[in-house]
């Protein structure tokens, strides 16, 4: 675990320990949390597996879904959410829960915990990932690096041998890969992706197929009436390195997909990665003028009725895969905390 989240879970114990979350729970104006999950697997991640952030096992989901109740916290939809902010007095708190990517095992593992407690939630799609043809280059550059001993990492003329034989020197090696495709623009990204790829054998194509929902899957899941279906770009490219018109349509064509495998077109629209390197005051405003009644990023935080001048730019809270311990849900839970442990972290 990096000092990032080593510092992180010193903050949760501390909080825990004070109770802070109670009491931010009682002076703070904020409404409610946006929750943001990825993958739900029951395995418990390797040692290297630095996508493990984004997993939380079912039995971590079916006590969050407890625990909320417990403390008085309300799962609602993501429209009723919003007609909470409106409401003139602030009433009982409220999660709202939200899926980005469409991953397989969320129909596997995470629809019956939510059945179970009926407990609502968003569902946001990029549509090449469901169409077999997406790239998730963040696990693919950890699904390589692990069974490797070195891997070459090359720019322009020259070529790098870095070892991997560690899982220390695997950590190294995958976040200077992964921060540098960050960085780069999109177009460049893929070329390097596929040049990584292509490498080593690895079929992006087949990932792709292995872990996300086809369109059948996807009906299923969808099908049931606790889920509202959102917009994810089509290709989950970062929208802030696009030409504006592109990134209008990765958004717009997302929804016309959707629209026309579901008959139903989705008013909400969830932003790539989400953080100030994807999206930004010209993304907010560009969903805004597509007509998105609310898309959500990845920056922490906690809802206030302000929040309903600003639909296109809410925040969320991931549940984090590195922090399942049921002592921290009740930090997760409290919106105003996270809004200054956000401010923290800017």
């Amino acid at each position: 675990m990096s000092l990032k989240y080593t510092a992180i879970r010193a903050s949760f114990e501390l909080l825990w320990l004070t109770r802070m979350p109670h009491l931010f729970s009682l002076l703070s104006r904020s409404r409610g949390v946006i929750l943001t999950l990825h993958r739900v697997l029951p395995d418990e991640p390797a040692d290297f597996s630095p996508n493990a952030i984004l997993q939380v096992t079912p039995d971590f989901l079916d006590y969050c879904l407890e625990r909320f109740a417990t403390l008085g916290i309300d799962v609602v939809p993501i429209d009723e959410a919003l007609e909470r902010l409106a409401a003139p007095r602030k009433g009982r708190p409220f999660i709202v829960l939200t899926f980005d990517d469409a991953y397989r095992d969320n129909l596997q593992y995470a629809l019956p915990v939510l059945q179970a407690h009926e407990a609502p939630f968003t569902l946001y799609v990029p549509t090449a990932f469901v169409d077999g043809v997406g790239q998730l280059w963040w696990q693919a550059i950890e699904d390589i690096i692990v069974r490797q001993e070195a891997v070459a990492f090359t720019e322009g003329d020259d070529t790098e041998y870095v070892d991997t034989r560690t899982t220390a020197q695997k950590n190294e090696a995958f976040n200077r890969l992964y921060w540098r495709m960050r960085k780069l623009p999109e177009a460049e990204r893929l070329a390097l992706l596929a040049q990584f790829t292509a490498a080593y054998g690895y079929d992006l194509d087949r990932q792709c197929r292995e872990l996300i929902m086809d369109w059948q899957q996807l009906r299923l899941f969808a099908g049931d009436p606790l889920c509202t279906i959102g917009a994810h770009t089509v290709h989950h490219y970062e929208l802030a390195k696009l030409p504006v018109q592109q990134a209008a349509d990765e958004m717009i064509q997302s929804v016309d997909v959707i629209e026309a495998q579901f008959g139903i077109r989705p008013a909400h629209f969830s932003y790539p990665l989400g953080g100030p390197l994807s999206c930004g005051p010209r993304e907010f405003a560009l969903a805004r003028e597509l007509g998105f009644r609310t898309a959500v990023t990845t920056r922490p935080g906690g809802l206030y009725p302000q929040h309903l001048e600003s639909l296109t730019a809410l925040p969320r809270v991931s549940l984090n895969g590195y922090f399942q311990k049921h002592r921290y849900v009740d930090v997760f839970a409290s919106g105003g905390l996270f809004t200054q442990l956000g401010r923290v972290m800017r």
